[in-house]
């Protein structure tokens, strides 16, 4: 998981929910993406926010968080596994929390009436990776899912990103407004990839919250490519190596356990 999401493991720890919600959710302002842009209105409209209330945690009470996500067919979100980890932090194929809600093709949550809130009812992990499918209750029909990328990226290239994070590791709070960053392919592992920040700056890296946002090949000539998701990574922000869970080598088990 993310470094800085440890944070969300340690506040929650024997607190009831009330608590949780405040230490978990934050207050002030939210931003998304350290040292990235807001998107505008209606773009990358597959950019889901993964909202979840009522995580049961060791010890007793609970805790709220937050993750990222993006929908690849009418009714599954792809995210990071660690966001469905049960009491003793192992993933597992359910979700956890009291209530998980996907909200899916709402750019400014503060203040868009536009997409879908939608409760996620299924779960699947990927054996090799950190990588997760939820499922939607209902599908949503009038929002392009995000194309699944079948070819591994090369050195050098430059991959978006969109979330609902934080702005910085420290005190963080979700984001209101959907924001975006690049950053560049510096190594390829087999379940994972070397990032670092490109732009706008060369801190511009994911956040606590960013969890399993989608890292997608942009073109052109070609629909977006979803090519990884947020997995692990320094405090934000930061000029060091960020390490996504890659999919295109998923693409095969993504399709069957979407189907199934």
């Amino acid at each position: 998981m993310r470094r800085n999401r440890k944070i969300s493991l340690l506040a929650g720890t024997a607190t009831v929910v009330v608590a949780a919600g405040i230490t978990m959710l934050g207050m002030g302002p939210a931003n998304a993406i350290a040292n990235g842009e807001a998107v505008e209105e209606g773009k990358y409209a597959f950019s889901t926010k993964l909202t979840m209330t009522g995580i049961p945690v060791a010890g007793g009470g609970t805790r709220n968080s937050a993750c990222s996500g993006a929908l690849i067919s009418a009714q599954w979100i792809i995210t990071a596994g660690h966001c469905f980890r049960d009491e003793n932090g192992v993933r597992v194929e359910r979700p956890v929390a009291a209530s998980t809600v996907a909200t899916v093709g709402r750019t400014d949550l503060a203040t868009g009436t536009g997409g879908h809130d939608v409760e996620i009812v299924a779960v699947r992990q990927s054996a090799t990776a950190d990588v997760a499918l939820a499922k939607l209750a209902t599908p949503v029909k009038d929002v392009k899912p995000l194309k699944l990328g079948k070819r591994a990226p090369e050195v050098g290239d430059t991959l978006r990103l969109t979330g609902y994070g934080s702005l910085t590791s420290t005190n963080p709070v979700p984001a209101t407004h959907l924001q975006t960053g690049q950053l560049t392919v510096e190594s390829i592992q087999d379940a994972t990839l070397g990032l670092k920040g490109l732009a706008p700056q060369a801190d511009t890296t994911p956040c606590p919250y960013d969890s399993g946002g989608p890292f997608f090949r942009e073109s052109r000539w070609r629909a977006p490519e979803l090519v990884a998701v947020v997995s692990n990574g320094p405090s934000c922000p930061h000029t060091e190596v960020e390490s996504p869970a890659r999919t295109d080598n998923l693409a095969r088990w993504i399709k069957d356990a979407i189907r199934g």
